[in-house]
């Protein structure tokens, strides 16, 4: 089937695919450094550099990435551990030397796969079925591509795709272990069970004054009320500096005026056509036979020009435009291929053309409509202008106002004041900052591991300077000056001696439970008896309603070569629990579907183990070498991670 392709359609697909890309193509996708040895380069593959600019990269994509998956429960701090960031740096190695390897192996991806790729997208298209042209302009100027750039990096990762399909397509999985692991699954164990409850044994706890002391001795950690810091914080955003910026009339009607092109909506034209398609590189005969059914059709249309959208219905090869009786909506410049693009400027509304060859094949085009090009008022744009002046003025103060913010925090250290009032910020306080980021104040921008770990220095605690100026988020800096610092406490004994007695009684109580439960089990492994035991449930490992999950865990683990068998286990907070395994079998049916789904998944972390093989024999042909690997630096010490 063919499809007439709109060039502009290809940007879309880009960032679509972008989603469904194996995740070790996702990661950087920068090209090779030409530059960089030494000591900004983090790594090398086959000898070429991955700089430190070119891992900051990789992990701001992958910081975007989660960003929009998680939402508001996207935190930064998932991002910058030292085991993600190695992660990200494993990726982009892995991403390199998959680029090499579709160059050694020679493999491409064609024009009309790249097309019919994009044409598979459905997002691409507006309610009404059609492109929306002003949706891809935004987002290719958004990305800061041109056509050229999408269309190479596209090409790369559907390469890359093939490569990948190419390897993991050999991983099978043997017909008769898919059946072991399914019948392992499916087993199904007729147990009953017996508890010992905690509270059953409560009349049996003597707990004592020694006790408890003892328990506060030992356990005096938990009775710890951590340090915790008061501090007067400024910040420094974008919204804070673009609130010092104002635009006049007169900057907007100068930015109209130098910028017109920009509200200028070019002409459109609206064009019908059928489609004889033939491939341009078709054998002679098949190029003829296709223009005579071409030209047969072109005398048709000039005959009864009326019966346009009827004879391109019944005979154009454009099957998606040949449904609506061959309309392609309207198109402004660039938007078609050229040939047909210069045969629908020269004709006049309602003129039907001669025959237009292209790539694709032979056209007829008929012009149905014109809008000529319009130029947006001032009045129209003004808002927005005044919008876009703003935010170039805040990119370029911010700039400034940073250098201005990082060395006065410095250099009058004594307080926030002078910084406040240069800059005019406001100063803000925060309460019972300790040495690890809040979960329940995750927004707060003083929330923040470096900046925490700036108030905790020596600098800031014992010189009571104000801290640096800690970058927090892109365009965000933050100072702080610590107020009031309260160093780590102990709650008397009598404080918490309520709790501890709570704690010890419940600690007996479920050590007596064990002890019986496990004297009973060791009765029952010399002499079998079902007496108090309750009901027989049948379990297996997709159907473990009705057992605690350390009992369930307990007996899917058990040894029954020898039945009845017996198993006892410590159940959190409630006692002991004992279970006797009458009976081991295979269900009476079958769930074929899940077999089938569970032989796929087999065979998909298979094919994943293949690929990851196969990433890790190519790391060693390109002799990957790490030379700035992550440091993990200890959770507490304060110290920058890499």
């Amino acid at each position: 089937m063919f499809e007439f392709v709109r060039t502009h359609q290809r940007l879309m697909q880009f960032l679509l695919l972008l989603l469904i890309i194996p995740s070790f193509a996702l990661v950087g996708l920068q090209s090779y450094s030409s530059f960089g040895d030494g000591a900004n380069t983090v790594a090398k593959v086959a000898g070429q550099p991955i700089t430190q600019q070119d891992w900051d990269a990789a992990l701001r994509q992958q910081m975007d990435r989660m960003r929009q998956a998680f939402g508001d429960r996207f935190d930064p701090k998932m991002v910058e551990t030292p085991q993600a960031k190695q992660g990200v740096l494993d990726n982009l190695i892995a991403q390199r030397v998959l680029v090499a390897a579709v160059g050694t192996e020679h493999l491409s991806v064609s024009d009309q796969s790249l097309q019919q790729a994009i044409m598979g997208v459905p997002e691409l298209h507006g309610a009404d079925g059609k492109f929306d042209n002003e949706r891809y302009k935004a987002l290719l100027a958004a990305q800061g591509m041109t056509p050229t750039m999408y269309e190479a990096r596209l090409r790369q990762d559907m390469a890359m795709q093939q490569l990948n399909g190419a390897v993991q397509t050999t991983a099978f999985t043997p017909k008769t272990v898919a059946m072991r692991l399914s019948d392992i699954n499916d087993q199904e164990r007729d147990v009953q069970e017996l508890l010992f409850k905690t509270a059953d044994y409560a009349a049996q706890v003597k707990v004592t004054d020694a006790m408890l002391q003892d328990y506060y001795v030992k356990n005096a950690k938990e009775f710890e009320i951590p340090e915790q810091i008061k501090a007067d914080y400024v910040l420094l955003d974008s919204a804070a500096v673009a609130a010092q910026v104002t635009v006049s009339d007169a900057d907007i009607k100068s930015y109209y005026d130098q910028n017109v092109a920009r509200y200028t909506v070019p002409e459109e034209r609206r064009a019908s056509h059928i489609l004889i398609a033939v491939k341009k590189d078709a054998p002679a005969a098949e190029q003829a036979a296709a223009k005579a059914k071409a030209e047969g059709l072109l005398a048709q249309v000039r005959k009864t020009p009326a019966d346009f959208a009827k004879i391109a219905k019944a005979n154009s090869q454009d099957t998606a435009s040949g449904e609506l009786g061959g309309d392609l909506g309207y198109f402004g410049a660039g938007s078609m291929v050229k040939p047909f693009e210069d045969a629908a400027n020269k004709l006049k509304q309602g003129e039907i053309s001669d025959l237009v060859q292209s790539d694709f094949g032979y056209h007829i085009i008929e012009l149905t409509g014109i809008k000529p090009a319009v130029v947006k008022p001032l009045d129209e744009v003004k808002a927005d202008i005044g919008v876009e002046i703003k935010k170039q003025l805040a990119a370029r103060k911010f700039t400034e106002l940073a250098e201005a913010f990082s060395n006065t925090v410095y250099e009058q250290a004594d307080s926030l004041k002078p910084v406040a009032d240069k800059l005019h910020l406001q100063i803000q306080s925060a309460a019972n900052l300790g040495r690890q980021p809040n979960p329940a104040a995750a927004a707060a921008p003083y929330n923040n591991q470096k900046f925490l770990a700036a108030l905790y220095s020596d600098e800031s605690l014992k010189n009571k300077h104000n801290t640096e100026a800690v970058e927090i988020a892109p365009n965000t800096f933050i100072a702080g000056h610590v107020t009031e610092y309260k160093p780590v406490t102990k709650r008397s004994f009598e404080e918490v001696k309520a709790i501890i007695s709570d704690k010890v009684t419940r600690t007996e109580e479920a050590a007596l439970a064990k002890k019986a439960g496990e004297e009973k089990l060791a009765a029952l492994r010399a002499q079998d008896s079902a007496s108090g035991f309750g009901a027989t449930q049948t379990v297996s490992r997709v159907k473990s309603q009705g057992l605690n999950p350390a009992g369930f865990e307990a007996v899917m683990k058990a040894n029954v070569n020898k039945l009845p068998a017996f198993v006892g286990v410590v159940l959190p907070q409630q006692g002991y629990g004992l279970y006797r395994i009458a009976k081991v079998g295979q269900p009476a049916a079958q769930d074929q579907a899940r077999r089938t789904a569970e032989q796929q998944q087999i065979t998909g972390v298979l094919a994943q183990q293949e690929m990851l093989a196969y990433v890790d024999v190519l790391k060693e042909k390109a002799k990957v070498k790490i030379l700035k690997p992550v440091v993990i630096a200890p959770a507490d010490d304060g110290t920058k991670q890499n």
